[in-house]
């Protein structure tokens, strides 16, 4: 009996029949995250209801070297909850409880499995929200927020998942379960909350977040503007935060974007709008009146030529339900697309949509622009049709390229969707081979057997065991001792 069989086996006496999957077409289920281009159909697909539970699971893949992989909702773009085929695949989607708002601390204490958007709903009778706003937040689940260090919208003004995470409770890849901080906002020692926190499932698994709770606003003022290109909605963009002004959000969608945004949910933008910019202001009542005197000249300076306040709450939801529509609606106007995510310094906005414009010419290929405009995080998304022979190699290239351009300018490949699968063969554009073996120390010291998502993060698989070197002419997938490409 293999080690995967044995394991399934034990596993079978832990848990109900309905928590672990070995029928091959329900395996199909899990066989991809939110990125479809890599597929790996699992070994064993497990689902845990609470935190024992997901404890004893790995404890057995350590004892018998089952390598593992943590998935939320499945909802990430970099391949990051990808399978093992030889692994088995923990699902902390049933780990769902919300148990805590603690309003007077302002905190609250979830299972990995609860859906970011229910966070905000939960504690939005005690007068707060959790900031934190992903595209997916209908659907994405703390515990995937965890381990991408998810952004959002609104991350310009509050940050990304590390700035409101003060406590974790999770389950190391030896399978004992540890807690680390707590609802304290600064706890002494080493920031392991910060080390564990976009770590991407190599270091271990959620079991229960404490995050911080932020207080509504007094007062929320969502503009909507309308600009010939994408360069006059970066210029403004800039001029606004170089004016002092710090918004909640700046999210900028070009033409393509627009198009497909349209289609799919008729939300009204500017016609003939070559780009959009939303700027989003909110704090007390008086602070969003004067930000507002100062923002909605500096937009019609750089080039609006309509600006427009949503009235009320349904103005403002159909604003934004174009922009966190946007992915989703890009495949009404192409059968397949690549959703890239790189970071650049505001000021080279500009510049770099303009190389992206060229990119995008000189291979023929259409390039829809999506992104966070304040702090810099964009995501292009690479248009193609896989059933044309060739055409899926042809937009990894200019995704790639947009990715140089990204470093080119002082960038990063990733400011939120993580490296996972997709991006480990770029990390050595950004980091020197002493860098990368510095950071699997911090991973050895975890995981020394290298069973928590292997294949992940680094470009080659290093130190801890994980796998064999480089073999000639092999895939990252299978060179990691994964499975094939899809």
């Amino acid at each position: 009996m293999n080690p995967l069989q044995e394991l399934t086996t034990r596993l079978r006496g832990l848990l109900s029949p309905a928590q672990v999957i070995t029928d091959r077409q329900q395996l199909r289920t899990y066989e991809c995250d939110g990125l479809a281009q890599y597929r790996v159909i699992p070994g064993l697909v497990v689902l845990p209801h609470d935190a024992a539970q997901c404890a004893a699971i790995v404890g057995h893949c350590a004892e018998l070297g089952v390598p593992f992989v943590a998935r939320g909702s499945g909802t990430g773009l970099s391949g990051g909850a990808l399978p093992h085929a030889a692994g088995v695949l923990i699902v902390t989607a049933q780990m769902r409880s919300i148990v805590e708002v603690a309003a007077a601390d302002e905190r609250a204490i979830v299972e990995p499995g609860v859906i970011n958007l229910d966070v905000t709903k939960a504690a939005r009778p005690h007068g707060y929200y959790y900031a934190p706003d992903p595209s997916s937040q209908q659907i994405c689940s703390i515990g995937g927020n965890v381990a991408e260090n998810s952004g959002g919208a609104h991350c310009l003004k509050y940050g990304f998942t590390t700035n409101h995470v003060t406590g974790l409770e999770l389950v190391t890849p030896q399978g004992e379960l540890v807690s680390l901080g707590g609802r304290a906002p600064d706890p002494p020692g080493y920031d392991l909350i910060g080390a564990f926190v976009g770590s991407e499932g190599t270091l271990g698994i959620t079991t229960q977040v404490t995050v911080r709770l932020t207080r509504s606003p007094e007062a929320v003022c969502t503009v909507l503007a309308g600009y010939v290109g994408a360069k006059e909605a970066g210029n403004a963009t800039s001029a606004v935060i170089a004016a002092g002004v710090v918004p909640a959000a700046i999210e900028m969608m070009d033409a393509l974007a627009i198009e497909a945004a349209e289609a799919a949910v008729h939300c009204g933008y500017p016609a003939g709008a070559g780009a959009v910019l939303i700027v989003e202001l909110d704090g007390p009542a008086a602070e969003v009146d004067a930000q507002f005197a100062r923002v909605e000249p500096l937009l019609r300076e750089h080039g609006a030529f309509e600006v427009r306040v949503a009235r009320d709450e349904a103005e403002r939801a159909l604003i934004w339900k174009g922009r966190k529509s946007a992915f989703a609606a890009v495949g009404r106007i192409s059968p397949d697309y690549i959703v890239q995510d790189g970071v650049i310094p505001r000021t080279a906005l500009p510049e770099v949509l303009r190389r992206i414009a060229l990119l995008s010419q000189e291979h023929g290929v259409r390039v829809a622009n999506v992104f966070h405009a304040g702090d810099g995080n964009l995501h292009p998304l690479v248009l193609f049709d896989d059933a044309v022979p060739g055409a899926a190699a042809h937009a990894e290239e200019v995704s790639a390229a947009i990715l140089d351009l990204c470093i080119e300018h002082g960038g990063s490949i990733t400011g939120e969707h993580g490296v996972g699968m997709d991006k480990a063969k770029h990390m050595p554009l950004m980091y020197t081979s002493d860098d990368l073996d510095t950071m699997q120390l911090l991973r050895c010291a975890f995981d020394p057997a290298g069973i928590a998502n292997p294949g992940k993060v680094f470009p080659t698989p290093r130190l801890c065991g994980e796998a064999p070197g480089r073999r000639k002419g092999a895939h990252p997938l299978q060179e990691a001792g994964i499975a094939e490409v899809f």
